[in-house]
């Protein structure tokens, strides 16, 4: 069964994300599928089996793309989750100073009460029993009453403070609410497009999915031939920048005897520059702990929206290679594509990411000779493929995490 298909209008794409010399084998790929299948609907009225293929693999798709939203959502929710609880935890304190607070100005009031306090006066001299103990009395209330001033002052102060906190903590679970509701709606999502892929595939026979099975083959080995491609590509590439080191300076002089910049190159529009030798050792070594770790991963089942150890999705075990070497990747394959540095796929690195489609669902580590480990869609396991598995056309970047 051909993962992720996705028609595309063949067309020039921004600079180092395509390789326009690997179109021609993709149309071929297409070709070779097309002959295994039925074009055309059959006599009892279903479905050509290559109608049920397409389908079958835009429901993939769709369950891809939703559970990326899924992941999006659940990362936005436990994010969210963790505000709140730290928002909760701040009310709570500020109640009960709030509380202590309210408890002090009590225990003032408790005072005047019991001692009458107002405004010492010539009758309160007269009931005093002493001059000494008029004046003690009056310096006692004097210290209460700029005391109660400072307790009725911060009193307000905690109360608005507290209001303002219990404002912010609803607010948190309204948004909260909100990413819980998209978290839902995604997970249904992907699971009705998966049972209705499951329920296409239950009715096809078992010649016709031996079919499939054929075409898949075929498609398997024209990515392998579109990979040695480009290999060779790569190859040709660096030993005509190494023909070009070996040429003496003066052989790019022009007339006036000057020559272009050291590391300048003739193309526009590249999407990266060449890294210094330290950058590429120091960038290898982390690919290399990538690499490590995701083939290990190797045979594990993909099961969406899980990120290990037992079982991935795509982007969930691209950020676990990477997390094993010291890189932090973001959830998402959206947000994965703007971790670092997107280069041509003929420039392609061990340990680069390489992503999939318009609106970018899918992502694998690149290995090198044009194969990748990826956990490729529900059904599958984790597995060393070739990055053509779909067509060149359906290649979106290759990016080189920072």
């Amino acid at each position: 069964m051909a993962s992720h298909r996705k028609s595309r209008t063949p067309g020039a794409r921004v600079a180092g994300i395509r390789t326009p010399a690997l179109a021609t084998a993709a149309l071929t790929s297409v070709a070779l599928l097309s002959q295994t299948a039925d074009a055309a609907p059959s006599d009892d009225g279903r479905p050509s089996l290559e109608e049920v293929e397409k389908k079958v693999d835009d429901l993939y798709r769709q369950a891809e793309s939703a559970t990326e939203k899924y992941n999006r959502a659940k990362e936005k929710t436990a994010k969210q989750r963790k505000r709140v609880d730290t928002l909760l935890d701040d009310v709570a304190k500020r109640t009960q100073t709030l509380n202590e607070a309210r408890e002090e100005l009590g225990s003032f009031a408790a005072a005047q009460y019991r001692t009458g306090a107002g405004v010492p006066d010539t009758a309160t001299f007269l009931l005093a029993d002493s001059p000494q103990d008029f004046f003690d009395r009056n310096q006692l209330m004097d210290r209460m009453t700029g005391r109660q001033k400072a307790a009725v002052d911060d009193y307000v102060t905690q109360q608005s403070e507290t209001m303002e906190k219990r404002q912010e903590a609803a607010e948190s679970l309204a948004t909260l609410t909100e990413s819980q509701d998209d978290l839902k709606t995604a997970k249904a999502t992907v699971q009705r497009k998966l049972g209705a892929a499951r329920e296409l595939m239950s009715k096809l026979t078992a010649e016709e999915k031996a079919r499939l099975a054929a075409a898949e083959e075929k498609k398997r080995e024209e990515a392998a031939r579109e990979a040695a491609e480009l290999v060779r590509q790569q190859e040709a590439e660096r030993q005509a920048a190494e023909e070009e080191a070996r040429q003496p300076e003066s052989g790019s002089a022009g007339a006036s005897g000057t020559s272009e910049p050291s590391g300048s190159s003739g193309s526009s529009g590249s999407t990266s520059t060449a890294p210094s030798a330290s950058t590429d050792s120091s960038y290898a070594a982390k690919a290399e702990k990538a690499l490590a770790f995701a083939r290990a991963q190797i045979g594990k089942p993909y099961v969406w929206g899980a990120t290990g150890p037992g079982s991935y999705d795509c982007s969930g075990l691209t950020q676990g290679a990477w997390r094993a070497a010291g890189v932090s990747l973001p959830r998402t394959t959206y947000d994965q594509v703007e971790a670092g540095t997107t280069v041509a796929v003929s420039q392609a690195q061990p340990g680069d990411l390489v992503f999939f489609y318009d609106d970018i669902t899918h992502v694998g580590v690149y290995v090198g000779n044009g194969m990748m480990i990826h956990a490729p869609k529900p059904g599958t396991y984790v597995r060393e493929e070739s990055i053509f598995y779909d067509g060149e056309s359906s290649i979106h970047s290759v990016v080189r995490p920072a």
